[in-house]
């Protein structure tokens, strides 16, 4: 009998190497002999990445509302997790996705103030109990963040809609992340990300091996 493989989502505001770091932690399980599946939201099929470049490059060539904005974000969500992510997990992968639900409980639920019930209501059908069983929160305050940003992009112009959004945005996005590690500190883990890549990965390799020991 197959075991069902580990859900492990990365979160965190803007430059917080979630990417980065996503990435390595695959690179690591894969070295350690584990199959994974590295996988992104929005994004991670084909539906997904057509629907990215509408959230994240303005390619409607329209302003998106903030309530359209949620139900994009939650059908990219339900077509991933059911052409992907249940898949893999019933067949014994780990699934590493670089953000989840969690995000639209804090960009759309805080920081556009839709309301993070409101946003659960939303993501309880979307998922379809595809809940993961750790959440990498990489912490970082705003400034260093849009000063990786700033080293990574140079023109403002060259950002998402989302990094282009203003501070205070960025704020409640950080704070929104904490309040959700309060709220369920047994999945959500936090990792300060202001240090060396190295040293990030260490500790999140040590987190990782902590909860599935």
């Amino acid at each position: 009998m197959t075991h069902r493989g580990k859900f492990i989502t990365f979160e965190g505001p803007e430059g917080s190497g979630k990417t980065t770091h996503a990435r390595n932690l695959v690179a690591r399980l894969e070295g350690a002999g584990r199959a994974v599946l590295y996988t992104r939201e929005p994004g991670g099929t084909r539906t997904g990445e057509a629907v990215r470049g509408i959230l994240q490059h303005d390619e409607a060539g329209e302003p998106v509302t903030p309530e359209a904005e949620v139900f994009l974000f939650a059908a990219c969500r339900a077509q991933l997790v059911r052409q992907a992510i249940l898949p893999a997990l019933e067949r014994g992968t780990t699934v590493v996705c670089d953000r989840f639900a969690d995000s639209t409980l804090v960009y759309q639920g805080y920081a556009r103030g839709l309301g993070v019930e409101r946003m659960l209501t939303i993501n309880e059908i979307a998922v379809d109990g595809a809940v993961p069983d750790l959440t990498v929160l990489l912490d970082i305050d705003v400034e260093t963040g849009f000063r990786r940003l700033g080293s990574r992009y140079g023109a403002e112009s060259s950002r998402d809609r989302f990094e282009r959004e203003a501070r205070a945005f960025h704020e409640r996005v950080r704070r929104g992340y904490l309040e959700l590690a309060e709220r369920w500190p047994a999945r959500i883990r936090t990792v300060q990300a202001d240090a060396p890549v190295e040293a990030v990965d260490a500790a999140i390799w040590r987190v990782v091996n902590h909860v599935f020991a």
